[in-house]
């Protein structure tokens, strides 16, 4: 594999991992809490947000196998986070709003990065939980 071989899907569980974890970090620091990272829960909701679909096991677990192993997420069971690499390919993108991230984040992947393969594994009890959990913060209107 090589520059260029990223997948729409994997701009798209990336952009969903930033939102997710900014939004966790600023919950944990307005309540004077640790920041652990965002919760693959935390990640389903950004990614419904974006494209107004969650993302199936596989979908999810491909494409942060293929981040974290290019060093871009860093995954810890079901906790993500943006790791230094994946904060400086944020920072240094062309700005286009959110209705256009995927689509320009996919471009600077192809362009900087070369997708990796982690070995890390997402259960089906794991993705299901993850699912329950959002599908709760919905029905509370969270």
């Amino acid at each position: 594999m090589g520059a260029g071989d990223w997948h729409w899907n994997d701009a798209w569980i990336f952009v969903s991992a930033v939102i997710a974890e900014r939004l966790e970090r600023d919950r944990a620091l307005h309540a004077a809490l640790p920041v652990t990272g965002a919760s693959l829960a935390d990640v389903l909701a950004a990614a419904d947000f974006l494209h107004h679909s969650v993302p199936s096991r596989s979908e999810l677990e491909d494409s942060v196998r293929r981040l974290a192993g290019a060093g871009l997420l860093t995954v810890d069971d079901d906790l993500v986070e943006v790791a230094p690499a994946g904060e400086q390919l944020w920072r240094t993108r062309p700005f286009s709003g959110l209705s256009s991230a995927v689509v320009t984040l996919q471009t600077q992947l192809n362009r900087s990065a070369t997708p990796g393969e982690s070995d890390w594994k997402l259960s089906d009890q794991t993705y299901n939980a993850a699912v329950r959990e959002y599908s709760l913060r919905l029905a509370d209107g969270r």
